[in-house]
């Protein structure tokens, strides 16, 4: 059964028996939610989002522990090879099989943090299953493309305003997406990002088809 644990901020870890680990935007040295050092944090795959300290965070340190593969923009994936690490770059709507399964490159509206890139969210089937993880982006109507042509087990949504969606905008962003489960992130880390993911779970189950699992840091969800 695949198992979501959650590191804080926007960082996951996705595993299951007898399968590849992937670790999600692993931002853990500076983040105040991070339950466990980067040193302890493991993975075969490392998926970016895009380059912002809180994202990218201790990416590289850890795939060269572990000789893992960063998956990223093309840009970022670049950057990285040109470190000597192992990288596999996507462009926007592209997708490639890995031992795992599939990973396909999604829009996301925000900045890079690297000079020429684009950000993005990534859509992976793992296990059998599709999980959506939006990365940092605000809303956009093509979400719903995203569900129908991936229906989707999880979607991963940031919550916390200010550089990302909102609560209402984040509901909206789950009506589109008609995933079984919604997952909140990107919140509370610092009082810029503040948000009440009770909140959103409760708008969530009254505004959509979606339930609503609220994950704390260092706590898991298996499906």
């Amino acid at each position: 059964m695949p198992k979501l644990t959650f590191l804080g901020h926007a960082c996951f870890l996705l595993e299951d028996e007898g399968k590849e680990t992937l670790l999600f935007d692993p931002f853990l040295q500076e983040n105040p939610q991070a339950p466990l050092p980067p040193d302890q944090v493991k993975a075969d795959y490392i998926l970016l989002s895009h380059a912002h300290f809180d994202h990218r965070g201790q990416a590289y340190a850890i795939a060269r522990a572990g000789k893992g593969m960063i998956i990223t923009t093309a840009d970022i994936a670049e950057d990285a090879a040109e470190q000597g690490l192992n990288s596999h770059g996507l462009n926007i709507g592209g997708k490639f099989n890995f031992p795992f399964g599939w990973v396909k490159c999604t829009q996301a509206l925000h900045s890079a943090g690297i000079a020429g890139g684009v950000p993005c969210g990534f859509v992976v089937n793992y296990s059998g299953k599709n999980i959506y993880f939006a990365g940092d982006t605000g809303l956009f109507s093509d979400m719903k493309l995203i569900g129908e042509l991936n229906p989707l087990e999880i979607a991963l949504l940031p919550i916390g305003d200010n550089y990302t969606m909102g609560i209402d905008d984040a509901v909206i962003a789950a009506s589109y997406l008609q995933a079984r489960t919604v997952i909140p992130y990107h919140y509370n880390t610092w009082p810029l990002i503040a948000a009440d993911p009770q909140e959103f779970k409760d708008k969530v189950e009254a505004k959509t088809g979606s339930s609503c699992v609220i994950i704390a840091p260092g706590k898991s969800y298996s499906y």
